[in-house]
């Protein structure tokens, strides 16, 4: 291509129209890639709606029987017709025209990602225990789509996404096109991509282009594939991938070596960057290293720190020993005089000279005229005497204490016996050390603070390999440390580690950040056999009160919040680390839970489901306080946000709107362009939407991308 580059200017010189046709000619094939990750994209994935109602022209697919080992058929049918229990289905664009009748009974609901949705939200309930904190919010749903749904509602609105993905381990750890993927898949690696690819591509609508991060966890086996994915994915990113201890005593594998850490890619967009914690991730304790506020005025090494090469460093200071202070700072005394013929200024005073611990004769840090100046400011001390050299210690501060000490970072607390300052750094300042790439936290044991913390809030019921509390904790600080009211998305929650570690970074400095898990409710390989065999059903109420979103992530939110676990009991324990209280504390936040609904674009259009797209206008306003799910009226207005259903209320719904002090945006619904844009004139300092308008052209933007 840089051969072609060099022949079009030639070509310009000659012929500029020609020129630019060629590179319109060109350009399909700059896109290529040559070099980097090239991958099947595969059929685009599907997912299974069980439970909700099957129409003429929808897509299903056939379940098996109850209480069979039956292969499931993974082909796609489309309704033809439907009858009183049953209904009629053929495969769509096949040359044969092939119809079965099928119970609907055996029948489920298939969205395919290629079809567009238009997603809604049923509430699941709210616990609230703080006050008029925003809510975090629990979605359960396939994620691909729930983040489709999320464009809708904070598009480039998120400072943090935080992502655990399934590491294709080969343990039938994920699915794909609503399929267990097995060791033995030939396009495993392929099929994995393709589906981090979706999910990243529409995560890149919801971070904020001006600063944000996105981090993704993975091990060996995807490593290099993700990390390629992300370059390409996100060109704009500056990237860093971390490598973090999780388990001390290793993973046993036989024949290689133990597998003790796994990997972090940091992506960092716009002005994003890691915020100091002075904490440099390796040392011994959590928090770093005590500054120091006392440094030797003897100057050590081996270069500079001789009489010889510093005369006018090289001076007495004069000791009154009895008050075990410096009182007075002689002169610098010329090379050659021996410091021992110099008398006192006083009988009584003893010298301190700047005698190295080999008894040679080094220097001070500081001339003698900036040493009487910090003498009458406090900022020098006498230490302890030292009979090898005969000499005495004596400490001073720095530069960069006495930086710190005029910006106030450093505080003068008093003035000891000697006359010399009382300092001290507030609670909590440490040695600025850079963290690195390198992580070794015990905190971070994924074990002890995964797995065994996650017991204490959900006695007896197991989720497995969950993260580490305080590893997931001490990420998201780098990047949300002086953002309190950061919003922090995970749509692979999991058992819900983000949320609760975001609850513990609003607890230590009285932060109103907000998270939104997203899970959806499957069961696990094992837990999906056994069911089968017992003759269940996703849908069933003894299938779905396993899955993962209602057996582990809403119920370890609740137990986290409230103190107590599912059964009523205290939580056990204790927080560590950072700051230590009783589990059973609880915090002071406040979680809502919702599950994703696919609604009918006519029934949207034509304003008659309002009660499903209610909670995503309450979550665009910013997931605070009362939420509007109906309109007995023609307006409802709360102190978020208000929705205008009928527009000749549009005086009072305004006069209301201006009572509001945190009032964040405006929902119109009209079909009417000229009233909308009536309406909103008259309120140019709030946002307004129309709708249904801007929802469903959402929707139809979304539904083309994949």
């Amino acid at each position: 291509m840089s051969r072609l580059s060099d022949l079009l200017r030639v070509v310009e010189e000659l012929d500029p129209e020609l020129r630019h046709d060629l590179e319109e000619e060109i350009k399909p094939l700059q896109q290529r890639l040559p070099f980097g990750l090239n991958f099947e994209r595969h059929a685009p994935e599907a997912v299974e709606l069980a439970g909700h109602p099957i129409r003429r022209g929808s897509k299903v697919r056939v379940l098996p029987s109850r209480r069979t080992n039956q292969e499931k058929d993974q082909r796609v049918w489309l309704v033809r017709d439907i009858h009183d229990q049953t209904a009629d289905i053929a495969i769509p664009n096949s040359e044969q025209d092939h119809t079965l009748q099928v119970a609907l009974s055996d029948l489920v609901l298939v969205a395919e990602f290629r079809d567009r949705i238009y997603p809604g939200l049923r509430p699941d309930g709210v616990i609230e225990n703080g006050d008029k904190k925003p809510f975090h919010t629990v979605i359960n749903g396939e994620n691909f789509h729930v983040l489709e749904q999320l464009t809708f509602t904070h598009e480039h609105a998120v400072d943090v996404i935080f992502i655990d993905p399934p590491y294709n381990s080969r343990d039938r750890d994920w699915k794909y096109n609503n399929d267990y993927v097995d060791s033995d898949d030939l396009y495993r690696h392929s099929k994995w991509l393709a589906f981090m690819e979706r999910r990243l591509k529409l995560a890149r609508r919801l971070l904020k282009t001006e600063d944000s991060a996105l981090i993704v966890t993975i091990d060996e086996k995807e490593q290099l594939r993700l990390g390629l994915l992300l370059e390409q994915t996100f060109p704009e990113a500056n990237i860093q991938m971390v490598t973090t201890m999780t388990n001390k005593k290793g993973s046993t594998r036989n024949g290689a070596f133990c597998r003790r850490d796994e990997y972090l890619f940091v992506l960092t967009f716009g002005d994003a960057c890691v915020r100091a914690s002075g904490d440099d991730m390796i040392s011994p304790n959590n928090r770093g290293k005590p500054k120091t506020i006392w440094n030797s005025l003897l100057r050590r090494g081996a270069d500079g720190s001789s009489r010889q090469e510093s005369p006018n460093l090289f001076f007495p200071l004069w000791i009154d020993h009895a008050a075990g202070k410096v009182v007075q700072i002689g002169d610098p005394i010329p090379l050659g005089t021996d410091r021992k013929a110099v008398p006192p200024p006083d009988p009584s005073l003893r010298p301190a000279w700047p005698i190295r611990s080999n008894g040679s004769e080094g220097r001070w840090q500081v001339s003698a005229v900036k040493l009487r100046d910090m003498l009458n400011n406090g900022t020098v001390r006498l230490g302890r005497f030292n009979s090898k050299t005969s000499s005495y210690a004596v400490n001073y501060l720095k530069r960069q204490q006495l930086d710190d000490l005029r910006a106030g970072v450093l505080v003068r607390t008093g003035t000891d016996e000697q006359g010399a300052g009382q300092f001290e750094y507030p609670l909590g300042a440490q040695v600025s050390s850079e963290p690195g790439t390198i992580w070794v936290r015990d905190s971070h044991d994924a074990s002890t603070y995964g797995t065994n913390l996650l017991s204490k809030f959900l006695p007896r019921r197991r989720f497995p390999f969950p993260k580490s509390l305080y590893a997931v904790e001490d990420t998201l600080r780098f990047f949300v440390k002086d953002k309190p009211n950061a919003l922090i998305l995970d749509f692979f929650a999991g058992s819900g580690t983000t949320a609760h570690a975001v609850m513990r970074l609003n607890k230590q400095d009285g932060g109103r950040r907000q998270c939104i898990l997203v899970t959806n409710n499957e069961v696990s390989a094992a837990e999906q056999t056994q069911l089968q065999q017992s003759g269940f059903r996703p849908g069933d109420r003894e299938w779905d009160q396993w899955g993962i979103c209602d057996y582990v992530t809403k119920p370890r939110i609740r137990a986290a919040i409230t103190g107590r676990t599912p059964e009523g009991s205290k939580v056990e324990g204790s927080y560590k680390f950072v700051d230590e209280f009783p589990m059973e504390d609880g915090f002071e936040e406040n979680a809502a839970f919702f599950t994703l609904t696919y609604e009918s674009p006519w029934m949207i259009g034509n304003d008659k489901a309002f009660a499903s797209i209610a909670p995503m206008l309450w979550l665009r306003a910013g997931a605070i306080g009362e939420r509007i799910d109906s309109l007995t009226e023609g307006f409802a207005v709360t102190e978020s946000y208000g929705v205008l259903r009928d527009l000749d209320m549009s005086a009072d719904f305004i006069s209301k709107l201006r009572e509001q002090e945190n009032l964040q945006v405006a929902f119109i619904v009209t079909d009417d362009e000229g009233r909308y844009q009536q309406v909103s004139d008259e309120i140019p300092e709030i946002e307004t939407v129309r709708l249904y308008e801007e929802y469903l052209r959402n929707c139809e933007i979304t539904g083309d991308f994949e």
